[in-house]
C-alpha cells in the first residue's frame, strides 16, 4: 500500500461534468497501478451519488438541444473527433499499455477497433432514415420516426479503456443522446482524454459527461429516474445484477457478461494456421479479452496430439514483457489479485487432475520482478466438470479438451453456459456451415479465431453472455439508443365529415 503522502504527490483522475475536468468531492479515493512496474502510479475520484446526480443533471440539461441538431451535424462532430484520436494515436496508446498492462501495439489495435465504430456513427443521417407509405389509406400518410431516448449511461471495462467506451457513446451521441460514461476505476486515464477530445471536435457541453466510480457510481446510475438506458460490458454476475436492478427501475439495458470461447479444430484443418491463430487468441492481451478462446477443441486423438505439440513449441517462444518493449507480445495482468485469482485456477485444474503441460506461474520478467506477469500456461485432457473448464479465467491459461469425433465437440460448446463467441478451423465447407448453423453462439468465426464483428454489423453474445435484447453497435446499437415512433397523418378538405365511432379503418 502507498502512504497518504506518496498518494499526495500522485497524479489524480478526477470527473468530467458540463464540459470541465473537476475534483472529486467525495474523499474517497482509488489507486492506479502500472501493472508491468507493480506498483501505485496515481489515484483516481470515486464518486458518491450527488457527483453522479450533478453528471446527470448536466445531461439532461443539454439534452433538448443537442436532440435538436440535426444529424448531420452531429454527424460532423464525429468526423472531427475521429480525427482527433487518429492524430493522438500514440499519446492514448501510451497511456492504455501504462494504466492497463497490454503492449502498445495492442493498444493501438483496441483504438482502431473503436474508431471503426466513430466511423459507423458518421452515418448517422443515413441510419435514421425512417420508412414512409404514401396513401396507407385514402389521403392517409404513414411514417416512422427513430427519436433520442434522452440521458444514457455506459459502464465499463478494464480491459479495454478506449474501445469499449468508444462502442457506446459515437453511436448514443450521434443519435441524439447525451452521455454519462463510468469507467473502470482502475483504467481512468483513457475516459478523460477522450473527454477532452470531444470537447475540441466540438460537441456542446453537458452533451458527454464522465464519473469515475465504483459500485455507488453505478448503483446511482441504474437509480437515477433521469437515465433512460445504460450499456454495461463486464462479468456474467454483475451483467445479471445490473440488467435487473436496471430493468426493474425502468431502464432499457444491454448487459454483456461472460465468455468461455471454444474453438474447434477439426482433422482437416491446417494444424500450424489452427496453432498461431490459437496463440493470439489465447494469449494476447494477457488472456483479459471477453472474447479471447480459452478452450480449443481438437476431434480426434492424431490431432490433438499435433496441436499440442505445436502448441508447447510455440508457448517456448512467447515473450511476455514491459508493455512498451516493442518486441513483447504479452505483457502483465491488471492488478496483483487478479493475477493470484488466475494462478489459483490453475492450482484448482493441477488439483481436480488436468495435465498441467505448459506452466506459467514461474515467470519473472528481468528488471520488472514487481510486475503482474503470469506466463502463458496450457492445460490437456481438460474435461467438463473442470473448475478451469466452467468458469472464465481471463488471463492467459488455455485448456485442450478432446472430442473424438465432431458431433461430441459441438455438443460441448452448445452445453456451455455461456454463448459469447465460438470458432471452428476446418478445409470443409459442409462441417463449416453445418457449424455455423448449429452452434448456440452470438458470434461465430469459421477460420477467424476470434469473430469479433465490424462497427457495421453488431457485436454481442447468447446465453448468460448477454442480458437485454440488443447487441452492441452496429444497426442493433442505433436500435438501442432510440425509440421507434409512427406517425399516421390526413389532411383532410374543408367538408366536414362528422363523428366516427366506430375502429378505424381505412377506405
Amino acid at each position: 500500500m502507498t502512504s497518504n503522502q506518496d498518494l499526495q504527490q500522485l497524479k489524480l483522475a478526477g470527473h468530467w461534468i458540463n464540459g470541465l475536468a473537476v475534483a472529486g468531492q467525495s474523499d474517497r479515493f482509488g489507486e492506479v497501478f502500472c501493472p508491468a512496474e507493480g506498483k501505485v502510479s496515481g489515484r483516481v475520484s470515486l464518486a458518491n451519488v450527488d457527483e453522479v446526480a450533478s453528471a446527470v443533471a448536466s445531461a439532461k440539461a443539454a439534452f433538448p438541444a443537442w436532440a435538436a441538431t440535426p444529424p448531420l451535424r452531429r454527424a460532423r462532430v464525429m468526423f472531427r473527433f475521429r480525427q482527433i484520436v487518429e492524430d493522438n494515436i500514440d499519446t492514448l496508446a501510451h497511456l492504455i499499455a501504462t494504466e492497463h498492462g497490454k503492449v502498445l501495439a495492442d493498444a493501438v489495435g483496441e483504438i482502431q477497433r473503436g474508431l471503426e465504430v466513430v466511423e459507423f456513427a458518421t452515418g448517422i443521417p443515413s441510419l435514421l432514415k425512417s420508412e414512409m407509405t404514401e396513401n396507407v389509406g385514402t389521403g392517409v400518410d404513414s411514417y416512422s420516426l427513430r427519436q433520442p431516448l434522452g440521458v444514457v449511461a455506459g459502464v465499463t471495462p478494464f480491459n479495454f479503456p478506449a474501445m469499449v467506451p468508444l462502442w457506446m457513446f459515437p453511436v448514443a451521441l450521434a443519435s441524439g443522446n447525451c452521455f454519462v460514461l463510468k469507467p473502470s476505476e482502475r483504467v481512468p486515464g483513457a475516459s478523460l482524454l477522450l473527454a477532452q477530445w470531444l470537447k475540441q471536435a466540438g460537441l456542446p457541453d453537458g452533451v458527454f459527461n464522465v464519473v469515475q466510480g465504483d459500485k455507488v457510481a453505478v448503483d446511482a446510475l441504474l437509480d437515477h429516474p433521469d437515465v433512460q438506458a445504460l450499456s454495461f460490458v463486464g462479468s456474467t454476475p454483475i451483467a445479471r445484477y445490473i440488467y435487473q436492478r436496471g430493468t426493474a427501475n425502468g431502464k432499457r439495458v444491454q448487459a454483456l457478461g461472460g465468455a468461455k470461447n471454444h474453438m474447434v479444430v477439426m482433422p482437416d484443418a491446417d494444424l500450424d494456421q489452427a496453432a498461431d491463430a490459437l496463440m493470439g487468441a489465447a494469449y494476447g492481451a494477457a488472456g483479459e479479452r471477453c472474447m479471447a478462446i480459452s478452450v480449443v477443441v481438437p476431434v480426434g486423438a492424431a490431432t490433438a496430439d499435433a496441436l499440442r505439440e505445436k502448441l508447447v513449441a510455440r508457448l517456448a517462444k512467447l515473450r511476455v514483457s514491459y508493455s512498451l518493449d516493442s518486441q513483447a507480445e504479452m505483457g502483465p495482468l491488471i492488478s496483483a489479485p487478479h493475477r493470484d485469482k488466475v494462478r489459483g485456477y490453475i492450482d484448482s485444474g493441477v488439483a481436480e487432475g488436468a495435465d498441467l503441460v505448459v506452466d506459467g506461474r514461474g515467470l519473472h520478467v528481468a528488471g520488472h520482478e514487481a510486475g503482474f506477469f503470469l506466463g502463458g500456461s496450457l492445460f490437456d485432457h481438460v474435461t467438463p466438470s473442470m473448475k478451469i473448464y466452467r468458469e472464465e479465467i481471463f488471463g492467459p491459461v488455455l485448456a485442450i479438451t478432446r472430442a473424438p469425433d465432431y458431433a461430441t465437440a459441438l455438443n460441448l460448446v452448445n452445453a456451455h453456459e455461456f454463448g459469447n463467441g465460438a470458432a471452428i478451423f476446418t478445409r470443409d465447407g459442409a462441417t463449416a456451415r453445418h457449424f455455423a448453423s448449429h452452434v448456440q453462439i452470438g458470434m461465430v468465426g469459421v477460420n477467424v479465431p476470434i469473430p469479433v464483428p465490424m462497427a457495421f454489423h453488431s457485436f454481442g453474445g447468447w446465453k448468460a453472455s448477454l442480458f437485454g435484447d440488443h447487441h452492441m453497435h452496429g444497426p442493433e446499437g442505433v436500435r438501442f439508443y432510440t425509440r421507434l415512433k409512427t406517425i399516421t397523418e390526413r389532411w383532410p378538405d374543408n367538408v366536414a365529415a362528422g363523428a366516427e365511432f366506430v375502429m378505424p379503418t381505412m377506405k
